[in-house]
């Protein structure tokens, strides 16, 4: 004996919507769990597809007073089909002119930017000013200090990994701030001085 396969998810919403496009009728689920049966599909799933053929617009659904009623005829699917194909359609024309603006917009972007030995040049010192400056981050990360208030101990240790302990005043660790900052600055701005 061979078991009988059931119905696919997909199986069973075209069954419903055969039942509603044959009568082209307005249906309360109760009618619509006595019917799915003859079309194949079991009662106990026959809420589910519905329901899910409402989700997908493929049928309608409306509340009269205490009734819920389901129907779909075969003009609204071809209506919804359209809607859908024009909808993608739009959609594709504006993807392809956001397109040209990127692709225009790209080329306008790489004017000024070609290859020269002069470029090469600026990258170069950009580089090398990035390189020292991360160097400078690494050397004060070697150095750490506590936040200080006037009159506190605190410690700092050097590269070798001895460590010291010594009252320091809050202004001397701002003047080593302000000292780094104008640094890093000086860095900076001498290199907008040559470009």
């Amino acid at each position: 004996m061979s078991k009988k396969r059931g119905l696919s998810l997909e199986e069973k919403r075209e069954k419903m919507l055969q039942i509603f496009y044959e009568s082209q009728d307005f249906f309360l689920l109760k009618e619509l769990e006595k019917l799915g049966p003859r079309k194949g599909v079991i009662t106990q799933s026959v809420k589910d597809v519905v329901q899910s053929l409402v989700d997908d617009d493929l049928v309608s659904k409306d509340k009269i007073g205490t009734s819920v009623y389901f129907w779909s005829l075969p003009s609204c699917a071809g209506n919804q089909l359209r809607n859908v194909y024009h909808k993608l359609e739009s959609d594709l024309q504006s993807s392809k002119k956001r397109l040209v603006e990127l692709v225009d917009q790209c080329n306008s972007l790489k004017k000024g930017r070609e290859e020269s030995d002069e470029r090469e040049k600026a990258l170069a010192e950009l580089k090398a000013i990035e390189k020292k400056h991360n160097m400078l981050k690494r050397k004060q990360l070697k150095w750490p200090m506590q936040q200080l208030t006037d009159g506190q101990i605190t410690s700092s240790h050097c590269g070798n990994g001895v460590q010291t302990t010594f009252p320091r005043p809050k202004n001397s660790l701002k003047t080593c701030t302000r000292r780094l900052e104008y640094l890093m600055i000086s860095t900076i701005w001498s290199y907008q001085q040559f470009h």
